[in-house]
């Protein structure tokens, strides 16, 4: 990677850890939501991303994910609005 990012692990659904970089953070109704990708052999992986709700301590944080779809959807289109009015 030439840039250097803020990664983190986490769990995926088959049991095993995932290095996600965090490549954009944005807020939302009062909340601190991160976009990441897959971390593949040092290189960001450009197949999706993923959002996760940050909690944030200091200087350390904890990525969350989002299990309610309705939120889910709601931050996503949030997000890609945000995305849009940058263009």
């Amino acid at each position: 990677m030439n840039e250097e990012y803020v990664v983190f692990t986490v769990t995926s659904s088959d049991g095993n850890e995932v290095t996600m970089a965090i490549v954009d953070e944005f807020d939302f109704e009062n909340k601190h939501y991160i976009v990441s990708a897959r971390v593949i052999d040092d290189t960001i992986s450009d197949e999706g991303q993923y959002i996760y709700r940050a909690k944030i301590n200091g200087d350390n944080f904890t990525a969350e994910k989002i299990t309610n779809a309705t939120e889910y959807r709601r931050v996503v289109d949030a997000y890609m609005e945000m995305e849009e009015d940058e263009e």
